[in-house]
């Protein structure tokens, strides 16, 4: 299927030629003589590839891609800058806005192809699907980044080992970077005035973690600690920034990987408000399991009863007596520090 391009210029003749060469390389064209008519065109449309000239009557280039940006269906859309302006004030605010690429008038056919097959290509790369490993990250960041200095950073990563119980990061500090769980088991949580920990967030190889912080250019308002022997890589905070400002797909795909366990959060918190204490511990049991398992595989992994506690929101002897309950049920069976589960389904029923 044909990829649909929306050109929108204001000179007839630039428009008319621009438009020939593109669907001589078999590409649909859709075309709009100004900044308004271009954008209610990219609205019905929905092109793949927007191509856009800055200086125009009515609405101009910068005009466009603001509106654009602020409509859900369109913002992602990639943006290409026509300009007679070399000059990089004019490049750089386009840049600044969100816009993927610049070609710079008069431009031959060659230039014009490279850049639009080049922005197809990458869009491409950006909608693969990443192994979650090291390697994984590597050509996630690769990919992203292009031919910017971004990568450099699959070989200046800052990868190191965590002992079973040691911090990664400490609240009230500001963060250097985002974190990336190779191997190992990763915790967060908040700590009241008495020294109760309540456990915010589980992670695993392949997790990201500590970037809300980051986002919102605050403090870290939790601690995040090695439940198990963890290697952890940290993606700097300038080579995070770059990818999640500096490009619309970039910064979608980025989202989508960072926001899987919201809705957890979300749910975690409405269980902890409403549901008894055999039931919380039992869905502390039930999230390790979805988090942890691997496929085929009996689920078993050493827990401390105070993080798990900690993770069902109640005291550690109240968490022992329940276990001991649903060990006699043989939901599940202890043997030391090691919890295994038995009959996940029966422990997703408890009743409350």
């Amino acid at each position: 299927m044909s990829k649909k391009i929306l050109l929108i210029e204001d000179n007839k003749e630039m428009r008319e030629n621009t438009a020939e060469i593109l669907e001589l390389s078999h590409f649909k064209v859709i075309t709009a003589s100004n900044g308004k008519e271009g954008v209610e065109k990219a609205q019905a449309e929905h092109p793949d590839l927007i191509i856009c000239d800055i200086m125009m009557p009515v609405l101009d280039g910068y005009g466009v891609l603001h509106m654009l940006a602020r409509n859900e269906t369109t913002s992602g859309i990639p943006f290409i800058f026509l300009t007679a302006k070399a000059e990089r004030t004019d490049l750089r605010k386009g840049m600044e806005m969100g816009a993927d690429d610049y070609l710079t008038k008069p431009f031959d056919d060659i230039e014009l192809l490279n850049a639009v097959e080049g922005r197809f290509r990458k869009i491409e790369l950006l909608r693969k699907e990443f192994t979650k490993d090291l390697q994984g990250l590597n050509e996630f960041m690769i990919d992203a980044a292009g031919t910017d200095p971004l990568k450099k950073l699959s070989e200046e990563q800052d990868i190191r080992t965590y002992r079973k119980k040691e911090t990664i990061y400490s609240d009230n500090n500001y963060p250097k970077g985002i974190y990336f769980v190779i191997k190992g088991k990763v915790k967060t949580f908040k700590t009241n005035e008495s020294g109760k920990e309540f456990i915010t967030g589980l992670y695993k190889e392949g997790d990201f973690f500590g970037h809300l912080a980051l986002l919102e250019e605050s403090k870290y308002t939790d601690e995040a600690m090695a439940l198990e022997d963890a290697e952890v890589c940290m993606i700097p905070k300038d080579s995070f920034q770059q990818l999640i400002y500096k490009n619309t797909e970039v910064s979608k795909k980025f989202m989508r990987m960072l926001s899987g366990n919201l809705q957890e959060k979300e749910e975690q918190l409405i269980k902890l408000a409403y549901n008894s204490v055999r039931k919380r511990v039992s869905e502390a049991l039930v999230t390790l399991y979805n988090r942890y398992s691997k496929e085929g595989d009996k689920f078993s992994m050493q827990i401390s009863r105070e993080d798990l506690a900690n993770l069902a929101g109640t005291a550690p002897e109240t968490a022992i007596r329940t276990l001991s309950d649903l060990k006699d049920e043989k939901l599940i069976d202890i043997k030391g520090s090691q919890i295994s589960v038995l009959d996940y389904d029966k422990l997703c029923k408890v009743k409350n």
